[in-house]
C-alpha cells in the first residue's frame, strides 16, 4: 500500500513526505498486533454485508436471491436478531489472525525483495514500484489462499444455515468434520483453483484502479509536475480513501460473477451425485436466473468492496505508521 502511494507520488511529480515505509523499518511484533486489532475491527463493521451477499448468492427457492440487499438485511434482523447478521464472524475473526500474519508478512517481504532486485535496473521509479507492489500482491494472494479457502468454506456454511441445499451444522468444528467425512480433506478446498486463479488478476485490477484514481485525483487537486505545495496528512488520507473506494467499486463490478460461482461451489450440497464442479455450479446458476444470476448479491458486495477498499488502505497505512521503529 505504501509502495502504491509512492508510485502515485513519482508519477505525478509530488514532493510528498517520506511515506514509503518498508519492511526493514517496521517493528514486526507491533505491526502484527496492531494489524490484528484494527483489521478485526474493520471486519466486524463489514461482516453483515458479507452475510447478506452470501445468502443472496446461495439462495435457491427461498426468494432471497430476488430481494434487495437492505430488505434481506432487515429480514435477518427480524428472524435472527443481531447474531444473525454476524453469523460466522467469531470463526472468521479468530481464524483470520494467523492468516493475516501470513498475508501481511508475505506481502511486505516479497515487496521488499522485489524493490532490492530491481534497484539497479534502468527503469522509471514509478514503474519499479508498480512492479514490486504488483508482484507482492500476487504472491500474498497465492500464499493466503492456502490458508483462507478452508476458512471461507467453514465461515460461509455457517452464514447460510437453514437455506435449501445446505447442511445444518453445530459450529465450525462440526462443519469441518461433515465436509471431510463426505468429501475428504479436499472438500475443505472447494473453489481453491477458482479463488487462486481469479484473485491474482483481481488484485492487479484493484491496484491498477487505485493507482489510476490516485493519479487523476492528485492532478485534479492541482498537484501536478510543477506543484510546490505538499499535501497535508489529511489530504493524503482523503485521496487514499477516495481512490480505495473507486478501486473497490470497479473491482466488484468485474469480479462478482466469479465470486458468486465460487461461493455456491463452496457451500451447496444439492447437486446430486458426484463432487460439485465449476461448470456444474455455473450451469445450475444460469438455469435458475439466467445471466443476472451471476450478479446475485451484487449490491451488498459492491458496498462491501467499496467500503473495504476505503477502510483497508487507510487502516493499513495507519498500522505501518504506528509500527515504525524508533531510535
Amino acid at each position: 500500500m505504501a509502495a502504491a502511494e509512492a508510485e502515485a507520488t513519482a508519477a505525478t511529480g509530488l514532493a510528498l513526505a517520506d511515506t514509503d515505509i518498508n519492511w526493514d523499518r517496521l517493528n514486526k511484533t507491533r505491526f502484527h498486533i496492531i494489524g490484528a486489532i484494527l483489521f478485526t475491527a474493520q471486519s466486524a463493521l463489514l461482516h453483515p454485508t458479507t452475510v447478506v451477499k452470501t445468502r443472496m448468492q446461495v439462495a435457491d427457492g427461498s426468494g432471497f436471491s430476488q430481494m434487495p440487499g437492505i430488505t434481506l438485511f432487515r429480514q435477518i434482523l427480524r428472524t435472527d436478531g443481531i447474531p444473525g447478521i454476524f453469523r460466522g464472524f467469531g470463526t472468521s475473526a479468530i481464524g483470520s489472525i494467523p492468516g493475516r500474519v501470513l498475508a501481511l508478512t508475505s506481502l511486505e517481504v516479497s515487496k521488499d525483495m522485489m524493490l532490492k532486485y530491481t534497484k539497479d535496473l534502468d527503469m522509471p521509479e514509478a514503474t519499479r514500484l508498480g512492479i514490486a507492489n504488483g508482484v507482492a500482491g500476487m504472491v500474498s494472494n497465492l500464499v493466503s489462499c492456502i490458508y483462507y479457502v478452508p476458512l471461507d468454506v467453514v465461515c460461509q456454511r455457517l452464514m447460510v444455515q437453514g437455506l435449501p441445499g445446505t447442511t445444518i451444522c453445530r459450529g465450525p468444528v462440526n462443519v469441518a468434520r461433515k465436509v471431510i467425512k463426505v468429501e475428504g480433506f479436499r472438500g475443505m478446498y472447494r473453489g481453491f483453483g477458482l479463488t487462486a486463479v481469479t484473485q491474482s488478476p483481481a488484485s492487479a485490477l484493484w491496484w491498477g484502479a487505485y493507482g489510476s484514481a490516485q493519479h487523476i485525483i492528485w492532478r485534479s487537486l492541482g498537484f501536478g509536475d510543477e506543484a510546490e505545495r505538499k499535501p497535508s496528512h489529511v489530504e493524503m488520507v482523503i485521496v487514499q480513501a477516495t481512490a480505495g473506494l473507486i478501486a473497490g467499486a470497479c473491482s466488484s463490478v468485474i469480479t462478482t460473477p466469479v465470486d458468486t460461482v465460487k461461493t455456491r461451489l463452496q457451500v451447496m450440497d444439492n447437486f446430486g451425485t458426484g463432487r460439485p464442479s465449476v461448470i456444474k455450479t455455473a450451469k445450475a446458476l444460469f438455469q435458475e436466473d439466467g445471466w443476472w444470476g451471476f450478479y446475485r448479491g451484487f449490491g451488498p458486495r459492491f458496498l462491501n468492496m467499496s467500503l473495504y477498499g476505503t477502510t483497508m488502505i487507510v487502516t493499513y497505512e495507519l498500522i505501518k505508521r504506528l509500527s515504525v521503529k524508533h531510535g
